[in-house]
């Protein structure tokens, strides 16, 4: 039996390749997206946590750990946990910490968080939630609200359909190009997911509500690159 399109077992299989085939066939626009997402989190990291002693970040879907990498070296005395179903990617991620000490990684699904309530100051996740079945999305957003604390931002980043002048050629890149060069590079036929999943994704006002009915205040939506990619960032509803 094939691995779930979007699963852990799906992306063991691409793992050994997975960054250089992101700066390839992202033109290495994936990077710029990155730090934007780091941004995104600063004024959570501007004063720490009251119940905790040092300031505490979590990167759900951390893959081979670069967005959990670069918050680790943007705030050295935070701790940062990276979380990932994929065991294999989790591997190659580990062999690149030897510079962060910081980051520890942990095996682990984004809708059974295995934390404490308001135990995170931030949580981010990077091309991840499309690849939570669309039926459970609301549940991992939910989990994301409960384990930040008051005040705390969540920033998640994902692909889209591009728009304005230039989407159609975007969207020829995203549809067409990426899945044939990411099969023949990676001798992966799972690449092909990718286009599938981007067309199914809700579009950015859909997804920005249904954060909203997870429990999250959504304070900036920003579209990336001609729409190709979408940053959202919230912070937890007031809990009663």
């Amino acid at each position: 039996m094939s691995a779930r399109d979007g699963s852990g077992a799906m992306f063991d299989a691409i793992a050994p390749r997975y960054d250089l085939l992101n700066r390839i066939m992202s033109l290495g626009v994936d990077q710029g997206w990155r730090r934007r997402t780091v941004d995104a989190v600063a004024p959570a990291l501007a004063s720490t946590n009251p119940s905790t002693s040092t300031s505490t970040i979590l990167d759900l879907a951390t893959g081979t750990a670069d967005l959990a990498i670069a918050m680790a070296r943007r705030w050295p005395e935070a701790q940062v946990t990276g979380l990932d179903p994929s065991v294999g990617m989790l591997e190659v991620g580990q062999k690149k910490l030897a510079a962060t000490p910081n980051v520890r990684l942990l095996e682990g699904d984004a809708r059974a968080l295995p934390f404490a309530a308001a135990s995170f100051d931030a949580v981010t996740m990077a091309f991840g939630i499309r690849n939570v079945p669309a039926a459970e999305r609301v549940l991992a957003l939910a989990e994301m609200a409960r384990v930040t604390r008051p005040g705390g931002r969540v920033a998640i980043l994902e692909l889209g359909e591009p728009r304005g002048v230039l989407g159609p050629l975007a969207r020829f890149h995203v549809h067409t190009l990426v899945p044939r060069l990411g099969a023949w590079l990676s001798g992966a036929r799972e690449y092909r997911y990718l286009e599938r999943s981007i067309a199914a994704f809700p579009a950015p006002e859909q997804f920005a509500e249904l954060m909203r009915v997870a429990g999250l205040r959504v304070l900036e939506l920003s579209r990336l690159t001609f729409g190709a990619c979408c940053l959202y960032v919230a912070t937890p509803e007031a809990r009663g």
